[in-house]
């Protein structure tokens, strides 16, 4: 009997210590990355897309994760309809030839128990960098109306949009772009 016990607090132990990573998936209506540039020196244009998927994975004890995100470029918001057309062209976007942009991360870094950055490789205009998201907020918790776990955080970045093929009318028009990228995924 004692023996038994012994393995059943050896058994809990080691479950306890190898916590296995949690999968979440975004949860389109509440992830839509925008970005932010200066327009000749007049005023921050906002934009955003209205289309992300993606999945982020979170080992928490271990303090590791992964952040896989992809955006339909062809749902560009701009608020104007001829100028969403502007952007998806050759000189922007491209979004005839490069549909998506991709995020995938190599390394997630914890501060404790929350994600503080997350570095990864931003693909956009067929243009691969590497790019550090810095997450400004970050919080799991049981979704009240869903009844499942969820996690959501908001992360930027800036990027010169010349790195990536993206350069006319700079300097006028801003190079650095700012990219925010709120996200509310659920658990699968």
């Amino acid at each position: 009997m004692k023996k038994l016990t012994v393995l059943a607090i050896a058994a809990t132990l080691s479950s306890a210590a190898f916590a296995a990573p949690e999968t979440y998936t975004l949860d389109g209506t509440h992830t839509l990355p925008r970005f932010e540039y200066n327009h000749m020196g007049y005023s921050q244009q906002l934009s955003r897309f209205d289309k992300a998927t993606g999945t982020i994975t979170l080992d928490r004890a271990a303090k590791t994760g992964s952040v896989d995100v992809t955006i339909d470029t062809t749902s560009v918001n701009t608020g104007y309809g001829l100028f969403n057309q502007h952007i998806q062209g050759e000189d922007f976007l491209d979004t005839a030839k490069y549909p998506t942009a991709t995020y995938k991360s190599t390394k997630v870094n914890f501060d404790g128990d929350k994600v503080a950055s997350v570095e990864g490789n931003l693909t956009l205009k067929g243009v691969t960098k590497p790019v550090t998201l810095t997450v400004k907020s970050f919080q799991c918790m049981p979704h009240p109306m869903l009844k499942k776990d969820a996690c959501g955080a908001t992360a930027t970045a800036i990027v010169k949009r010349t790195d990536f093929n993206m350069g006319k009318y700079a300097p006028y028009v801003g190079d650095e772009v700012t990219i925010t990228l709120p996200v509310e995924a659920i658990k699968q």
